[in-house]
């Protein structure tokens, strides 16, 4: 059973909304819509809007499909504004796009215990001279985990009118401030396989 978890203090820094990528393919797991495949009872939508929701303003989730039932959850949906599949950027240009706050926390889908403290520490590192803070795991970057300044918008447009595609490479354009997590390396594990997930989903 998913337990909520307790809301944080007041932030007193930037305004921010949360962004779930729940917009993929779902090549991993058969071509089904990760957001809704279950792990420990519930869905992992339900998870990451559960984790997400005490530490920003306002979450946001990129999908599309099962727009009706993500729509249900109480949280503003976002489509890609692009055709075809163009990945996970597509869902963080909509989202960068559709934020009213100065940040945006990019979260996936399928990492359902992904740290309470993941905004807290990621802003805390954040200089003004930094476009972005991305979590880092022994020295190796998670690039869909990451904390985005929303002037990045402009840059990432350009880099998929360029028809780039790979978030490492468009964060590695950036001024970017890699913040360790290596404490808390579990957190961030995939759920993103059958035999990973409840077995109902396999």
């Amino acid at each position: 059973m998913l337990t909520s978890p307790a809301s944080p203090d007041a932030f007193p820094h930037a305004p921010c909304d949360g962004l779930i990528l729940a917009g993929g393919a779902g090549r991993r797991v058969g071509g089904q819509d990760k957001g809704w495949l279950r792990w420990q009872g519930e869905a992992l939508i339900q998870h990451a809007t559960a984790r997400l929701s005490p530490q920003v303003d306002r979450v946001l989730i990129s999908a599309n499909r099962s727009l009706e039932q993500y729509a249900r959850l109480g949280h503003p949906v976002l489509c890609d504004l692009r055709d075809g599949f163009c990945g996970p950027l597509a869902g963080v240009e909509a989202g960068l796009l559709s934020t009213r706050a100065d940040l945006l926390l990019c979260v996936p889908c399928d990492a359902p215990g992904f740290p309470l403290d993941l905004r807290t520490r990621l802003e805390a590192a954040l200089t003004e001279s930094d476009d972005a803070a991305v979590v880092s795991l022994n020295g190796r970057l998670q690039p869909v985990f990451a904390l985005l300044r929303v002037h990045t918008r402009t840059r990432l447009r350009e880099y998929l009118d360029a028809g780039g595609r790979k978030v490492g490479a468009w964060l590695g354009s950036l001024s970017l401030r890699p913040v360790d997590f290596s404490d808390q390396a579990e957190a961030f594990e995939n759920r993103n396989h059958p035999e990973s997930l409840d077995p109902a989903t396999s």
